[in-house]
């Protein structure tokens, strides 16, 4: 395939960010844009981002943009939760569409909604497409990385993975659901009734991983606490004074046997240079030979999705049509810019 025809279902930071990415790429071609709400709507991509010469006009109409034949592949990113996203990738596949989502749940839909893993994945053969769900995490860092480091080793016993990040990149559907800009109060209040959330994805990567290693966890448990701000603290989605909640400290044990084997930790929150924190990612994994890996600083979290969801494309195109997880394609590489050329609407 010359050139990927990509619709773009989504135009908030991650959907921008990957507008700009593709208008850089000549191997693809965005020939659809739809956005949930009707700001923009009728108005160039081009003129929207700022960037490119993309005169794809943005609509709020699936029904105009989904026609079968229409595109390739369409990018997902309007929410977090596989009940949330399943109706637009069941509208974009029934036109005999691919899917890429960066929605958390849908890296691994089987860890909390197995039903609904079964529709897509039978959805998908009928109509010859591939479905992927992806991001940096989950979808690299606290899953698909791990599973690679473990290919050097000849046994496993427990994995402690920890992702120290800065929220600040991303938009204001994440600063909800981290409790930004909350005080303490109404963080616990937003955890009890389920408006905050913390990371989303953390079953996702927990039963990823274990599916690889052929391990059966009997039970996953969750801790989340919020991450008081000593500081004055601002992004263009948040303002934070001190007392504030800057984010969650958010942590998951997988239980094999009543024996922890797996912890993932995710204390995240906005602007932590200011409080003295220096981001990371760290993957130990005990085992033979014992692994024990720091990136530092961090993987760009908005970047490192932006990322994965462009350059899983011609994974997932040329991938035998069902749902798919990480695991089972390509290992993930640049797909790097050629010659930058407008796309046609």
């Amino acid at each position: 395939m010359e050139k990927v025809r990509v619709i773009l279902w989504g135009l908030g930071a991650m959907g921008s960010g990957m507008a700009r990415a593709l208008l850089k790429r000549s191997n693809v071609e965005i020939v659809g844009v739809l956005k949930v709400t009707e700001s923009h709507v009728g108005r160039t991509l081009s003129a929207v981002i700022g960037e490119g010469q993309c005169d794809v006009k943005i609509s709020n109409d699936p029904d105009a943009v989904l026609k079968p034949g229409a595109a390739d592949i369409v990018i997902i990113s309007t929410a977090s939760f596989t009940e949330a996203v399943r109706p637009q990738i069941e509208q974009a596949v029934r036109t005999g569409m691919n899917v890429i989502t960066i929605a958390e749940e849908m890296a691994y839909p089987a860890a909390q909604s197995p039903e609904a893993a079964c529709a897509l994945d039978a959805l998908a053969k009928k109509h010859g497409v591939t479905i992927l769900g992806t991001g940096i995490n989950p979808g690299f860092v606290l899953d698909t990385l791990i599973i690679t480091l473990t290919g050097v080793c000849l046994d496993v016993q427990e994995i402690h993975a920890t992702r120290v990040n800065d929220l600040s990149e991303f938009g204001q559907m994440v600063m909800r659901t981290q409790g930004v800009g909350t005080t303490p109060e109404q963080f616990e209040a937003g955890i009890k009734d389920g408006t905050i959330v913390g990371h989303v994805g953390f079953p996702e990567s927990m039963r990823m991983i274990a599916g690889a290693l052929g391990w059966q966890l009997d039970e996953i448990v969750e801790t989340k606490e919020p991450i008081i701000s000593t500081v004055h603290r601002e992004t263009p989605h948040a303002v934070i004074e001190p007392g504030m909640v800057a984010g969650c400290r958010h942590v998951a044990y997988g239980k094999q046997g009543g024996q922890v084997r797996i912890i993932l930790e995710h204390p995240q929150q906005v602007r932590p240079e200011l409080a003295g924190v220096e981001t990371g990612d760290y993957i130990r994994i005990t085992g033979t030979p014992g692994i024990n890996l720091q990136i530092k600083p961090e993987i760009p979290g908005g970047i490192g999705t932006i990322a994965m969801a462009v350059n899983m494309i011609p994974h997932v195109c040329e991938a035998a049509p069902g749902l798919k997880t990480m695991p089972e394609l390509r290992l993930p590489v640049a797909m790097l810019p050629k010659l930058v050329t407008p796309c046609q609407n």
